[in-house]
């Protein structure tokens, strides 16, 4: 499917509105797997050499008509020399037990450059695990920024190839928790040739009984030098009940390399919000701008201003509670 064929897609017969999309980007339904008014999976294009004008804005829905487990695909192929832009937000529609498998194949070739923005937002029941195949040929550029801001249990599976010289990969997540919600992340990021670099950075903050799962693995291949590969993974615990598990991890067979990987697990700064509070600002608030101020290292890998700003937006609505409210009316209103 070619980026220039791509049109708004007919209203749902149920109402829905995703308040994300920007004034400039292409828009298309994914209902329950499959291209709404296709029927097909999603096959992306772009032709060797195309260059996309607009952002373009996949918004994927569970609804009623499907409530069974369900399994599907979907491909985007960056052809030599192409560069483009890809929101992907994943909603659900009722509050039926949604089980959601999906499978997600991305692939740069030669001098590819690529900007993708995954927001996942479903409700307290439903169960969603992604498996994300990533391969980027000689000197493509992938950025990929996930936000994970609300879902029963949401598993990411996060596979990347650095298969051509001079290849770079960004990979950056927020995740956020409350209740009883689960968040996983399952990285494997493998560089196969010198002179590639990457960078990961995913951060989390759980409240009440959240719970999430980091585990990451980088892995440099004999005679892949010049290698740069950094990883750091930063979890903030608002509740003495939730819970954060992180496991960063470096194999490492070539010698000329430049590799790091970290991870921390803290709360709250006291002093920090004692300062706050000296100034006049009530406590809640000043929790809410540390919040605020830890997730924005990763808000601002977001290249679009204004796409950044409306993520920005929806990340304060959920630290403050305002998502808890709307996942209780069967309309998925964020």
């Amino acid at each position: 499917m070619k980026a220039n064929n791509l049109i708004y897609a007919p209203a749902l017969k149920q109402q829905f509105r995703c308040r994300v999309p920007l004034r400039d980007a292409r828009q298309l339904f994914l209902v329950n797997g499959t291209v709404q008014g296709g029927g097909a999976p999603l096959a992306f294009r772009l032709e060797d050499g195309e260059r996309q004008d607009k952002m373009l804005q996949l918004i994927a829905v569970r609804t009623a008509e499907g409530p069974q487990a369900l399994a599907f695909e979907e491909s985007f192929q960056f052809g030599r020399g192409t560069a483009g832009r890809i929101i992907h937000c994943s909603h659900t529609f009722s509050l039926d037990r949604f089980q959601t498998q999906e499978r997600v194949k991305i692939a740069l070739e030669e001098g590819a450059e690529a900007e993708f923005v995954v927001m996942q937002n479903e409700h307290n029941q439903a169960e969603h695990e992604t498996a994300y195949e990533i391969s980027l040929a000689a000197g493509a550029s992938l950025r990929m920024v996930f936000l994970s801001l609300h879902g029963g249990v949401i598993r990411n599976r996060i596979g990347v190839s650095l298969l051509g010289r001079h290849a770079s990969c960004d990979l950056s997540g927020l995740y956020l928790t409350d209740g009883e919600q689960e968040m996983d992340y399952d990285i494997r990021l493998t560089h196969e040739v010198p002179d590639c670099r990457s960078n990961q950075l995913f951060k989390g903050v759980l409240d009440n009984r959240g719970v999430a799962r980091f585990d990451g693995r980088i892995k440099v291949v004999p005679d892949a030098q010049k290698t740069e590969a950094y990883q750091a993974n930063h979890n903030l615990l608002i509740s003495d009940t939730a819970r954060a598990f992180t496991r960063p991890q470096l194999e490492i067979y070539a010698d000329d390399v430049k590799c790091s990987h970290g991870a921390t697990i803290g709360r709250l700064d006291p002093d920090e919000l004692f300062y706050m509070r000296t100034r006049g600002i009530p406590l809640a608030e000043a929790r809410l701008l540390q919040q605020m101020a830890f997730a924005y290292e990763v808000l601002e890998k977001i290249s679009s201003a204004e796409l950044r700003e409306r993520m920005q937006s929806l990340v304060e609505k959920r630290l403050r509670g305002e998502f808890s409210r709307c996942q209780n009316c069967s309309k998925n209103c964020c």
